[in-house]
């Protein structure tokens, strides 16, 4: 479904992308069974891991080689499996935005694979994981206003805009809202990780989708 440009191919072997769409979904605010799971989920991650050995994850350690790569220092902008599982260990619980995003959130932190979900009602035409093109602007969640691009790090494209830089940041106009039915949900892989792994955490998360939103 995403075709990925051939010279990211060349320089990051390994580099893959799993998708998954999920249709009839009936996204919340909230659900207290959801509230309940991630309790238990934090408690298990609490038992498993330790902030001062978290970062030789082999998992995790994948991320950080890969975000070094491109120029990103991982120690400041973390990894998105990483982010939640040491907010978890510093006592914080996992956030609340809507029930979808929890959904791949929880996802996230149970394997460690940096997820990504978008409204599929907007994103237009094909998708291609490329190199960004200096100028190229994008508004990601949370921006107050669009920056640009410096050029030539990898980013998610359909026909018309920019809809995530890859892996780590999404973009505002495809987020996921109460009013999203159709979700579009990534496995962000990186050169290290197996596909098993990938495809373990996506199908958790379309699980989690099916259970919490009524997806289908």
């Amino acid at each position: 479904m995403i075709e990925i440009e051939a010279s990211l191919l060349v320089e990051f072997e390994g580099l893959t992308v799993m998708s998954w769409i999920i249709k009839e979904a009936n996204v919340k605010n909230r659900d207290e069974g959801l509230e309940q799971l991630k309790r238990e989920v934090e408690w298990q991650i609490r038992s498993k891991f330790s902030l001062e050995t978290l970062k030789d994850y082999p998992v995790f350690r994948a991320y950080r080689d890969f975000y070094w790569r491109l120029g990103i220092d991982p120690t400041k902008d973390r990894p998105a499996g990483e982010a939640l599982v040491r907010r978890i260990l510093s006592g914080r619980p996992l956030p609340t935005i809507n029930t979808a995003v929890d959904c791949y959130n929880l996802a996230s932190a149970e394997t460690g694979v940096a997820m990504g979900a978008y409204d599929f009602s907007k994103i237009s035409g094909k998708l291609r994981l490329r190199r960004g093109v200096a100028g190229e602007e994008f508004l990601g969640i949370g921006f107050s206003a669009p920056v640009k691009l410096r050029g030539g790090e990898p980013v998610l494209s359909d026909d018309e805009k920019i809809v995530a830089i890859y892996p780590y940041r999404d973009s505002d106009l495809t987020k996921i809202t109460t009013q999203t039915k159709e979700i579009l949900l990534l496995s962000c892989g990186v050169p290290g990780l197996p596909l098993e792994l990938l495809r373990e955490a996506g199908e958790k998360a379309v699980s989690y989708l099916r259970r919490f939103c009524g997806a289908v």
